[in-house]
């Protein structure tokens, strides 16, 4: 595991409408740990997934089957050698500590379809996607992975790409949140 320190490819602070009802946030800092393993292995089995869903484990680690025999692992910055050690490896089975390597923002808030639905071509409704729910898309013209994700009752969704996008996606997303009232700073303008 890296020693290094985690510094994010998004210069701004966390984003959110006055009300507070829409808010976006970077979440790059946050561990993520990718696993590769047959269903059949202990880590396949350990992990509990499957393909196109997620839990929490007790600890707080959100494990999401992010496609056949792939799982993402989600968790507070600086948790990665403890997830990898957590997992067996017996049989084939790769795990990769990828923090550094992937940007991460967290997009909540009743909005959050709407801006979604302006960068985003999947139908983001209740019986598509669940909370929960693990997909792939292009968001913005970019290659991501989310996670529906609520919190505390109130809708949101983890969205996760290269690193090198991070900055971009960001303001984005931040641009497509104008219009239900979030004001980007001028800096992170895409335009």
């Amino acid at each position: 595991m890296s020693d290094l320190e985690f510094l994010s490819p998004v210069s701004a602070g966390p984003l959110s409408t006055p009300d507070g009802g829409l808010s976006l946030e970077d979440a790059s800092a946050s561990t993520k740990v990718l696993v590769r393993a047959a269903r059949n292995t202990a880590a396949g089995a350990h992990l509990k997934v499957t393909y196109g869903h997620s839990r929490r484990r007790r600890d707080g680690t959100l494990i999401c089957g992010s496609r056949p025999g792939e799982w993402t692992l989600l968790a507070d910055p600086g948790r990665g050698a403890e997830l990898v050690a957590s997992l067996p490896d017996e049989g084939f089975v790769s795990v990769v500590d990828i923090t550094h390597g992937r940007a991460m923002f967290r997009l909540s808030g009743a909005d959050s379809i709407g801006v979604l639905a302006k960068v985003c071509n999947i139908d983001l409704a209740d019986d598509m996607t669940p909370d929960g729910a693990v997909f792939s898309a292009s968001v913005a013209k970019v290659t991501c992975d989310l996670v529906r994700d609520d919190v505390a009752g109130r809708r949101s969704y983890l969205i996760s790409c290269e690193r090198s996008f991070g900055g971009y996606l960001f303001a984005a997303i931040a641009d497509a949140c104008s219009e239900f009232g979030l004001d980007a700073p001028e800096d992170i303008s895409i335009h």
